[in-house]
Parts: C-alpha cells; structure tokens; sequence
C-alpha cells in the first residue's frame, strides 16, 4: 500500500499542475527544480511529496 496524500499536498500539486503543466515532466528529479521555483515551501520534505505527486499526475495525463 502507499501512502495517503493529504489534502494540502493534493490542492498545492493540483494549482502547479494547471498553472505550470508545461514545464512540469515525467522525471521526479526534473519536477523537484520546478517546484522549488514555483512554490514557497517549508521543508524538503514537503517540496519532494509536491514534485513526486505531481510526477504522478504529469505521467497520468501524458498515458491519456
């Protein structure tokens, strides 16, 4: 089983995903510099759940 996404991790993610799809990839590493920019975050903690939510999205979207 993975782990639940909280709310807040889901509404940050989904706002970067329709703002900044263009510059979002399938590559986690790629989406941590793009979260980093667009989103003012506490910790690395919170900056890797974002990215590796929205890598999961983008991959998602990108299969449809």
């Amino acid at each position: 089983m993975g782990r639940i996404k909280t709310k807040l991790i889901k509404r940050v993610t989904n706002k970067v995903v329709d703002d900044y799809s263009d510059e979002l990839a399938t590559s986690f590493e790629e989406n941590k510099k793009v979260v980093t920019l667009h989103v003012d975050s506490q910790s690395k903690k919170l900056r890797n759940m974002i990215a590796g939510y929205a890598t999961r999205l983008k991959r998602r979207l990108d299969a449809q």
